[in-house]
């Protein structure tokens, strides 16, 4: 029946048939014209024939027109793929519009389709995958033609969907398609008698279901020889096939993804990435991927993430407090912001936006743990997916999002594992060839850079660890004197020799203390404390109420993360992070613009202040050259003066009294630098005369000079460290345009670095930083 041809006005057609004219299906499928005269003049043999009133013609119209706009709303609107197969020809017989239009098929010739043309359009695992499923039809309704019991085959077998692709030419895009066959209306006529006399041979009697499944299930029996040598025309057929289909293209798409994200090998692994991020920005109608990884005090943001080279910003972690990301991981749930033009944006934020971004979906990747009974959260990074469009994203969107966090956050915390979150894009190239290599089963190789020009340099907190044992000192007086209020509120309270004893002493560790501190005093101090009076907390509190509000009163000023009094160090480590931020970001500014000379790597890591190691060369840039090295160590002097500009203004703004140095080491002669997966490191140098660069590299920010025995790095100076004349030749360049360029005075210190252990012949110079804007 070609449900195609029927109009109505409703759903704008310019006719109506009416109910006399109107085909309708028999058993077999055919359209069959029913008209009032056939009605009358052939009535069904079980019911008497009675005049037709008025009225009731009238309400058989309605019903039809009626039933032909439900047929062509169902052909025309359904998202169901619906088609009806002719069982004897195997021809299409019917097939609603969403079925055509993933078929590719037109509606003026669709009946001429035959099933086996239309199986074409399919790849041969999809079409191995529909004939077996139409094979289990045909064999059930073989047996229930030859044994007349239905359902011989267990209808989950007989139910069971195949998923196939539709090459959909309209979307560009494939279509993943859950079919069901149905059968009901599918019968045999004939059955050859050598069929017959095969199924007496695997049974000698009618079989159950389950002697059925059972020669089913085991590929010698003599069921399943049948089976394979059944012929077209062993048998005749009759009635229709229905076949039954649903869209389930998001759902095969996020579950290849989920398998991608789960799998033993990285999901960094160039071509697994590559289809992992399609599959992403397939999925959610995206443009574009990025990733926002946080490790210490910076975040990175990783864009153009279908590009050989991925775009990446570093920002503090501090000026993220008040981003969306920030509220997305706060939050632990998927952030739909649909207009990023609508919002108060970071810097980073910033960045996206000028990308071109206008929505952006963010799903937040945290790893929970459990550690002495309590939960903590530990942020692994975010996924975000973007569009052009502003409102490109719904509520469906951030279900299907919250769907995939279990396996997105197992991928993260691999690509920890992997240690690929700290590896420098510059050389990122590298490890993804070695993890490809793995993946195919091939034996490690190592990792190495060769000839590379090694760039060091340091911007020092000088005073850190004198204003840290203050703080340490500060912090154990504190809580002494609070032990001492509740020994002493327990001595009040009872005569007790030992008590008394035990004041002494603690007034003996105070006096200890006021001196100074060593450099075990907080491990041992602490635990002379838990020891010797935190233990008796229980028993002391039952003394007198006066010791019951003294130890109260201790365990508040101890109730922190630290479990002992953190006041005064907590100040000091919000002064350092302070400091070490100001000058990351500074230098992470310049960073950006030395990758534009020449992609070389850069390691930077902050504790008291922070230090940067640089290795360039060809064996990182193939087009490094001679001009590269010597304008990134130029860009590298200018970055290290930029970070002493930022670094005057500190000891007002931190309130401290701590002060910035900063020194560079220099080594005409190049390195090689190889990959350990045994170490914290990512690389270390190899070979007795780089290890000397090593070696002088731990010890130089203590150096002394030769001549005054006083540090050779000075507040508000850039020091220059260097052993040949050659050297310094080039670097006395590099000087005079620093002074040029208004960033240091004219005058220069020279004079030898005091012998190192196992390293002498040093020499250093010395300049003054000028304050200034540039930067």
């Amino acid at each position: 029946m070609d449900i195609s041809q029927l109009n109505t006005s409703a759903l704008g057609g310019n006719e109506v048939r009416s109910p006399q004219q109107t085909p309708i299906p028999d058993s077999t499928g055919q359209s069959i014209p029913i008209s009032q005269s056939e009605t009358a003049a052939n009535p069904p043999q079980d019911l008497p024939v009675e005049p037709e009133s008025k009225s009731g013609k009238q309400m058989k119209s309605l019903f039809w027109r009626q039933e032909v706009k439900w047929l062509q709303t169902l052909k025309r609107h359904s998202r169901l793929l619906i088609a009806v197969i002719d069982a004897a020809s195997l021809n299409l017989k019917f097939a609603n519009d969403y079925f055509l239009q993933l078929a590719d098929l037109s509606p003026a010739i669709f009946e001429e389709v035959s099933y086996q043309s239309l199986l074409a359009i399919f790849s041969p695992e999809d079409q191995a995958a529909l004939q077996e499923r139409y094979w289990r039809h045909l064999l059930n309704a073989i047996l229930h033609y030859r044994y007349q019991a239905a359902d011989l085959i267990d209808e989950r077998l007989l139910d069971e969907p195949v998923v196939i692709t539709f090459p959909d030419s309209t979307q560009g895009q494939r279509r993943q398609v859950e079919l069901r066959l149905q059968s009901d209306r599918f019968d045999i006529k004939t059955l050859a008698s050598a069929v017959e006399i095969q199924l007496d041979a695997c049974w000698s009697a009618a079989p159950d279901k389950q002697q059925v499944m059972a020669q089913l299930l085991n590929s010698a029996s003599p069921l399943s020889q049948l089976s394979r040598t059944l012929q077209p025309d062993d048998y005749q057929v009759e009635g229709v096939l229905l076949l039954e289909g649903m869209d389930v293209t998001n759902r095969e798409v996020a579950k290849t993804l989920i398998q991608l994200l789960v799998g033993r090998e990285s999901v960094l692994q160039p071509r697994k990435f590559n289809r992992a991020n399609g599959l992403m920005k397939a999925l959610f109608r995206a443009q574009d991927s990025l990733i926002l990884s946080s490790e210490s005090d910076q975040t990175t943001l990783f864009m153009g993430l279908d590009k050989p080279e991925w775009d990446v910003h570093l920002y503090s972690v501090q000026n993220l407090h008040n981003s969306l990301f920030f509220q997305a991981a706060d939050r632990n749930q998927v952030l739909n912001i649909p207009d990023l033009c609508l919002e108060s944006l970071t810097d980073c934020e910033k960045t996206i936006l000028a990308a071109g971004v206008r929505s952006l979906l963010i799903i937040p990747l945290v790893m929970k743990s459990t550690a002495r009974g309590s939960e903590s959260r530990q942020l692994l990074g975010l996924v975000g997916l973007t569009s052009d469009r502003p409102y490109a994203f719904d509520s469906n969107d951030c279900s299907k999002a919250s769907t995939l966090i279990p396996a997105l956050t197992a991928a993260m915390r691999h690509m920890g594992q992997d240690r690929f979150t700290n590896i420098h894009p510059s050389v990122r190239w590298r490890f993804e060839q070695e993890t490809e290599r793995r993946s195919w089963g091939l034996a490690p190789e190592p990792i190495v850079f060769t000839d590379v020009y090694p760039l060091y340099g340091i911007s020092d907190i000088r005073g850190s660890s004198n204003e840290r044992n203050r703080a340490i000192q500060a912090d154990l007086l504190t809580q002494f004197h609070l032990g001492l209020a509740v020994i002493e509120a327990v001595c009040q309270a009872q005569d007790n020799a030992f008590a008394r004893q035990f004041r002494l002493d603690l007034l003996a560790q105070i006096e200890q203390l006021q001196d100074g501190i060593t450099v075990d005093a907080e491990v041992t101090m602490m635990r002379y404390l838990q020891t010797n009076l935190e233990t008796h907390f229980d028993y002391f509190g039952q003394c007198s109420p006066t010791a019951q509000s003294a130890v109260e009163t201790y365990r508040t000023a101890c109730d922190n993360e630290q479990k002992c009094v953190y006041a005064a160090r907590a100040v000091y480590d919000r002064t350092i992070n302070q400091i070490n931020s100001l000058l990351r970001a500074t230098w992470n500014r310049r960073q950006q613009e030395m990758q534009t000379i020449t992609r070389h790597y850069c390691d930077v890591e902050a504790t008291d202040g922070i230090d940067h190691m640089i290795y360039a060369g060809q064996s990182i840039d193939p087009q490094f050259s001679e001009f590269h090295l010597r304008s990134l160590r130029y860009e590298q002097l200018r970055a290290v003066c930029n970070c002493a500009r930022v670094a005057f203004g500190l000891k007002e703004r931190c309130n401290t009294d701590m002060e910035i140095t900063h020194l560079v080491l220099v080594q005409d002669s190049t390195v090689d630098i190889s990959h350990d997966e045994n170490t914290e490191r990512l690389f270390d140098v190899r070979g007795a005369h780089d290890t000397r660069y090593e070696i002088v590299k731990k010890r130089i920010d203590k150096a002394m000079d030769a001549q005054s025995r006083e540090r050779i790095t000075q507040p508000g100076m850039l020091t220059l460290v260097y052993s040949t004349a050659e050297e310094w030749e080039e670097y006395s360049h590099y000087f005079r345009y620093l002074q040029r360029e208004g960033w240091i005075a004219a005058e220069i210190e020279c004079g030898m670095v005091e012998p190192l252990q196992g390293v002498t012949g040093l020499k250093f110079s010395r300049v003054r930083i000028l304050p200034g804007t540039k930067g």
